[in-house]
């Protein structure tokens, strides 16, 4: 031990938590830690099946590149060393190797709750207990995680108001009590010389450039805070505005929080604050906040979810199949569908790599309820497609719009795409964003080209199945085929439980 602290030296090990602001497995390293290494790991076993040119990549990697100078920064200003080793690899295999060489006693990291994050930590824990070392992990990128909300069964909560209600009742100045490092950082150990390069560039890492720095999304820490600052104009406003895709409402924070470049306790402190002065927006984005604890412990809990239904009934649904489910498939992550609000939707996510929250739920029951496809099949295109792709959160909106999660919509409401894209699109300038092609249509024809006129169709140059598809499907009977494909599950899916 040295300078009365339990371990020589340790390792931070950075996953999803990208910062040094209020990060709480960082603040364990330094203090327990006489010096601290820290890491990241481009993952292979995550990587290697992604497309080649994946925005996320790219954003962990310019993340990266900051969270090296602030390390850097930090520990010189204090007479310490800093910054980041980045490894490209297995973290299976790299960290316990990099801990052996590094002569630490320890590794900390924030929790994962995903199937595969656990297997991983598992199997890393086991591989550093060989050597000697523990691994050390810690609460960070949720308010309240796992069982620590229980009903009065002694339950996970399964139901979202009396989760969020227990959440609120829960909730103390100590849950967001920030993690501050600003008189430890002089333990932050300097690099070895061999170990000591440059954060890599996506080509050594075999991944390609993309349009991610055109889309104005910010990145790492400042880029996080700049995005803040900006929705903190527009909160009092957010429930009247995040339903709009046409209009800048929501706080685009979610790549931010997917990858810890802000903390979720730094957000939930304003909001909570903002609330409690009437602010009905703050209090909304509040409860969007604590929709993705509610998920989490979802995932955490029944970990089934993320292979199948949380209502295992659900799973007996016969889906479209064969070469028409692929087609079905294909048309709608083309944005072919012949629903205008479904295509800019899905251009939107494809151009992008975002897609507005409600659009994410026309577009989902629009594929499992008008289309009848698997809501499998448009989670992973989700999970390929999404910046701020958490599994957690997609599985539960996946399993809302598709009727088979807890809590979900109840089977039998069926979004209507044409009157959802004239409630929250009325004057369809998101669709005439990513469908020019339609510009010259107005009014009801717009949403629903398919019932335009002749002379309406010549006025805008459109001719359908030519400048835009004909729909695949009519609605009303897709709804009724639906309803008689979820009859399988109708005596059986009653509401969840509490």
């Amino acid at each position: 031990m040295n300078n009365g602290k339990p371990f020589h030296a340790g390792l931070m090990w950075f996953r999803r938590d990208l910062r040094l602001d209020d990060n709480p497995a960082l603040l364990l390293a330094l203090k327990n830690c006489a010096q601290v290494y820290t890491v990241f790991v481009f993952d292979r076993d995550i990587l290697d099946p992604l497309p080649r040119a994946d925005r996320r990549v790219e954003f962990i990697r310019e993340a990266l590149v900051e969270l090296d100078g602030r390390l850097r920064e930090a520990g010189h200003c204090a007479g310490g060393g800093g910054g980041l080793i980045v490894l490209h690899g297995s973290a299976r295999r790299e960290l316990p190797s990099l801990a052996r060489r590094l002569g630490v006693q320890s590794v900390f990291a924030s929790h994962d709750y995903e199937p595969d994050a656990c297997a991983r930590d598992a199997a890393v824990r086991g591989a550093l207990a060989d050597a000697g070392i523990s691994l050390h992990t810690c609460k960070d990128h949720v308010i309240f995680e796992r069982q620590e909300l229980l009903t009065q069964t002694g339950k996970p909560f399964s139901v979202f108001t009396p989760y969020r209600n227990a959440w609120l009742r829960k909730l103390d100045g100590d849950d967001l009590q920030p993690c501050a490092i600003d008189d430890l950082t002089a333990a932050l150990a300097p690099i070895p010389a061999e170990l000591d390069r440059a954060v890599p560039a996506l080509s050594e890492i075999d991944f390609l450039p993309t349009n991610l720095a055109k889309l104005a999304i910010g990145m790492g820490e400042s880029g996080a805070q700049a995005q803040l600052a900006d929705f903190l104009g527009r909160l009092d406003q957010y429930h009247q505005t995040r339903d709009f895709p046409a209009i800048k409402g929501p706080s685009y924070l979610g790549v931010h929080l997917r990858f810890g470049t802000v903390s979720i306790r730094r957000l939930v402190a304003l909001a909570h604050v903002r609330a409690q002065t009437g602010s009905q927006g703050a209090s909304v984005w509040l409860s969007e906040l604590i929709w993705r604890d509610f998920y989490a412990q979802i995932l955490a809990n029944h970990p089934h979810v993320a292979t199948g239904s949380f209502r295992p009934e659900y799973d007996a649904i016969r889906w479209e199949h064969g070469k028409r489910a692929q087609s079905l498939l294909s048309a709608w992550c083309e944005a072919r569908t012949g629903y205008p609000i479904v295509d800019a939707a899905m251009l939107q996510l494809n151009q992008t790599g975002y897609m507005h929250n409600r659009l994410r739920m026309i577009a989902a029951s629009f594929l499992a309820k008008d289309l009848g496809v698997d809501w499998r099949w448009g989670e992973r295109y989700f999970a390929e497609k999404l910046n701020d792709f958490d599994l957690a959160s997609n599985n539960g909106g996946w399993q809302w719009c598709s009727s088979s999660g807890c809590d979900a919509q109840p089977w039998f409401r069926i979004f209507n795409p044409v009157t959802q894209s004239e409630k929250f699109d009325p004057d369809g300038k998101f669709i005439r964003r990513y469908l020019p092609a339609l510009a010259g249509l107005g009014g009801p024809c717009l949403h629903a080209p398919w019932t335009a006129s002749e002379i309406e169709l010549a006025a805008a140059r459109v001719v359908l199945g030519r400048d835009y598809p004909e729909p695949l499907v009519k609605h009303d009977e897709a709804r009724q085929a639906t309803l008689d494909r979820y009859a399988v599950v109708k005596k059986k899916a009653g509401p969840g439980s509490g």
